[in-house]
């Protein structure tokens, strides 16, 4: 951006100073003063939409796919992750607080966090983000 607004001004200081020069030479003595204002006009026009373009041109964001998560039911099996649990696991794992996640199941506050505490102990770890990060090495989330 910095080098676009050098360019912009550096080209007005060009051209006023070309106005200046051609003013004092030619166009003072031959053309009318409208002329000579729509001339400038002309110029500062052309040079704002040439920065406008510059500034609103489209941009293209390429974004690639990573691999389509697939969840392994034996896995939830092996850990012995109920249903319930896993949907407390996944709520966890999208940033949800206890509060939402037991507003979005219906169950209470104390059942999620038991839900939790047994999530903790099945994946051993002892805080919800090394829970996430467990589940997701696990492949028990995407």
């Amino acid at each position: 951006m910095r080098k676009t607004i050098i360019i912009y001004g550096l080209a007005m200081a060009a051209l006023i100073a070309l106005l200046k020069y051609l003013e004092y030479s030619y166009f003072i003595r031959e053309l009318s003063i409208d002329i000579y204002i729509g001339i400038v006009a002309v110029t500062f026009v052309a040079l704002g939409i040439w920065v406008g373009m510059r500034f609103t041109r489209v941009k293209t964001v390429v974004v690639t796919e990573g691999p389509i998560f697939e969840l392994d039911p034996a896995k939830l099996k092996d850990l012995g992750i109920s249903p319930r649990e896993y949907e407390v696991l996944r709520l966890i794992s999208e940033g949800f607080s206890n509060q939402e996640i037991s507003e979005k199941l219906f169950i209470s506050l104390s059942t999620v966090k038991t839900h939790s505490a047994n999530l903790f102990l099945k994946l051993d770890v002892s805080r919800r983000t090394q829970a996430v990060q467990k589940a997701r090495e696990l492949r028990l989330i995407g």
